[in-house]
């Protein structure tokens, strides 16, 4: 039996699974996805095995991890019950993964009645950064689950920073970790495109502003240091940083980023409703 069916490729689900590779090794996986040409490219390009449905991924693996939107949560669950009680009885216990949003443990709980007996659940929270093992993820498990999160961690391992949280701050971690990304992505854009006003090649320009996010992010997270702080130490009196920065708050740059946060975890509330 396989260590981890990866059941839905998308965006997040195919990217956890790239990471998960690397933690595991592709003949511990099984993938699969509503449409097979998603998960038969993925799996070609991982060597990884591809079940023929969602039912046959359960049977083939301990730890299902579920990639599939909100919306889609519940119906796949109910799907998955019966397979998870006739492996059950089998003397099989599985594992549900769930990396939607919004949803809770006692959300999904319901939904897995058919199973016959109270599953374990973990629900992760990770970002797309998982891909390249630069991730943040969360962490947290419902009742039943305490003996299968190291089981997670590992499977997890090659994603980045994983941290177990306790789950209601779950939806307040998507909305800065897991949304963070596609907030900091125009950010990066937007400070190449003025290294191009300035005269840089384009590609140059975003190598630059690339490389020190990834550098300015490392020393908060190396040093341990406020960012304030740090900001602090670059800014020279009279200098040209400083002036840069005023035209930062001229712009309402932090007002704009903190309400980017708090849109996406009411979006998240609702969602989960």
């Amino acid at each position: 039996m396989k260590k981890a069916a990866f059941i839905g490729v998308g965006n997040m689900g195919g990217a956890l699974a790239r990471a998960a590779c690397r933690s595991i090794g592709p003949e511990q996986m099984v993938l699969f996805n509503r449409t097979p040409s998603k998960a038969e490219a993925l799996g070609a390009e991982l060597g990884c095995d591809v079940a023929d449905s969602a039912a046959d991924a359960v049977w083939a693996a301990e730890y299902l991890f579920l990639g599939v939107k909100p919306g889609g949560m519940r119906p796949l669950l109910e799907e998955l019950a019966p397979q998870i009680r006739d492996r059950r009885r089998v003397g099989e216990d599985k594992v549900v993964v769930s990396m939607a949003a919004g949803l809770t443990i006692k959300d999904m709980r319901p939904h897995l009645a058919g199973a016959g007996y109270y599953v374990p659940v973990v629900r992760i929270m990770p970002n797309t950064c998982v891909a390249v093992g630069k991730g943040m993820t969360a962490l947290c498990a419902g009742e039943a689950a305490d003996a299968y999160i190291k089981g997670v961690e590992e499977i997890l391992s090659a994603t980045g920073r994983v941290e177990r949280i306790p789950e209601e701050l779950v939806d307040q971690f998507a909305a800065v970790a897991g949304c963070g990304p596609a907030f900091v992505y125009p950010f990066i854009e937007a400070l190449a495109d003025g290294g191009v006003m300035t005269g840089l090649p384009r590609a140059q320009a975003v190598e630059y502003a690339a490389q020190m996010v990834l550098g300015a992010a490392s020393m908060v997270l190396e040093t341990g240091r406020h960012p304030g702080a740090l900001k602090d130490e670059v800014c020279s009196p009279g200098g040209s940083t400083i002036a840069g920065v005023a035209e930062l708050e001229r712009g309402g740059l932090r007002s704009a980023a903190m309400n980017a946060v708090l849109a996406a975890w009411r979006r998240g509330a609702e969602l989960g409703k």
